[in-house]
């Protein structure tokens, strides 16, 4: 959420920085708000003036009925200022709550060095990492390569579920558990805090993480509840510090969430859908950081090296991402996707890492101190990094390790958390 100072008082800077993200909806929203803002304070002066008024008469009043004078008028207008002063206070309140809803909405301020651009197709390549696989034979997707082991279940899980649920089967699981311990071990080595949080939210918890109009077709809703269903544990993790006011000796906080994450993928028509890419229910891996706002950025750059020293663990073949402005998320300062190499030739997102400033803590109210008993200094900047979605860092492994057999090589990193296993083969 953005901080409505800050409008107020560089209202240019705050416009020529959302007109980078080619949405004219930003711009309208923004003029929208700046008016409210005006007529909040207008009608706060009121009211200010109001209270004065009244606090006037009423020693007025004393003042006369001790020299015995006739104080009827004075009754009257008493009785009819706190009428006026409590319709003024509705107003003032409800345009306040307009004016929260829009900043809700509005999105985070870009980073100066954010790429321009108009969409996905526009953001800049940093480099490229590891060796690109060669085949002496025609390679096959890993949907293709699960079917061949006996390792997946489409047709049941469609059935007991719906589209795009699965059963998995034998070492495929295996290897799913195996990623995730393997991230959270060289997580527990640079300090992080392994978190498993609670896999639903309550509206106030989960509108402070995210912008529902942003991402309302991607979360489950629980019927007849005050509960959804968490689309990434970093959801869960910024809540945990909901009105929170915490010492700087409490900070960096490091956390290593661990959560399947549920996600409905409405609005995916276009996109690549096929077997694990974009499920509705996956295990994920996630750095989250709390940080003082002038560290943000040094964080930034250790959790996309972090992200990057697991993927080169893994011997993955991937290239690095800076997000566009017209690519880059509502609540994001500042993105860096990493994109794994797939059979068909394509690079495709398996990872991101997000600056959020104090976008999230604004809206959750997370702030920081010098000391305890100390008034708070400002909000705290978060950070989210996708260490490890395993549905997807297995189909990277799949297409880049297939072997002419039909089977699959686990990276040497792996074989230790795969009870020994080097290769997947067929599950009879």
């Amino acid at each position: 959420m953005l901080d409505i100072k800050l409008i107020r008082d560089s209202l240019d800077i705050v416009e020529k920085n959302l007109k980078r993200r080619n949405n004219t909806e930003n711009i309208k929203m923004l003029n929208e708000v700046i008016l409210l803002d005006k007529k909040w304070r207008e009608k706060l002066e009121e009211t200010t003036k109001l209270r004065f008024e009244r606090n006037k008469i009423s020693m007025e009043i004393s003042k006369q009925k001790k020299e015995g004078k006739n104080i009827d008028n004075l009754m009257k207008q008493a009785i009819k200022i706190p009428k006026e002063l409590d319709i003024l206070e509705k107003e003032t309140k409800k345009i306040q709550e307009n004016v929260k809803n829009i900043l809700m909405k509005l999105p985070n301020l870009l980073h100066d060095s954010v790429p321009d651009g108009k969409d996905e197709s526009q953001n800049k390549e940093i480099k490229i990492i590891g060796k690109k696989p060669e085949f002496d034979f025609k390679p096959k997707d890993h949907f293709e390569i699960l079917k061949d082991l006996n390792m997946i279940d489409s047709e049941s899980g469609a059935k007991a579920a719906g589209h795009a649920f699965f059963y998995l089967k034998g070492d495929i699981v295996l290897l799913d558990i195996a990623l995730q311990k393997f991230a959270l071990d060289y997580l527990l080595k640079k300090n992080f805090t392994i978190v498993e949080p609670p896999l639903m939210l309550n509206s106030d918890s989960i509108m402070g993480a995210i912008d529902m109009d942003d991402f309302k077709e991607q979360i489950y809703k629980i019927n007849g509840e005050d509960l959804f269903l968490i689309g990434t544990s970093e959801h869960s993790i910024v809540a945990m510090m909901k009105d929170k006011n915490l010492t700087i000796d409490e900070l960096p906080i490091m956390f290593a969430g661990i959560s399947p994450c549920f996600r409905k993928e409405v609005g995916s028509h276009g996109k690549y859908t096929k077997g694990l890419f974009r499920m509705h229910q996956f295990n994920k891996i996630e750095q989250f950081i709390f940080c003082k706002p002038e560290n943000s950025y040094e964080w930034f750059e250790k959790l996309q090296q972090n992200t990057e020293e697991i993927y080169n663990n893994l011997g993955l073949y991937y290239r690095v991402m800076e997000l566009c402005t017209g690519d880059i998320g509502v609540k994001a300062a500042k993105s860096i996707d990493i994109e794994c190499w797939m059979a068909d030739n394509t690079f495709r997102e398996v990872s991101s890492n997000s600056n959020v400033t104090d976008y999230q803590s604004r809206r959750l109210n997370i702030k920081y101190k010098e000391k305890q008993g100390q008034k708070s200094i400002g909000f705290l900047h978060t950070l989210n990094n996708t260490s490890i979605a395993t549905s997807r860092i297995m189909v990277a492994i799949l297409e880049q390790n297939q072997q002419k057999d039909g089977s699959v090589k686990i990276p040497n990193k792996l074989i230790p958390y795969m009870n020994g296993i080097k290769y997947l083969k067929k599950n009879n």
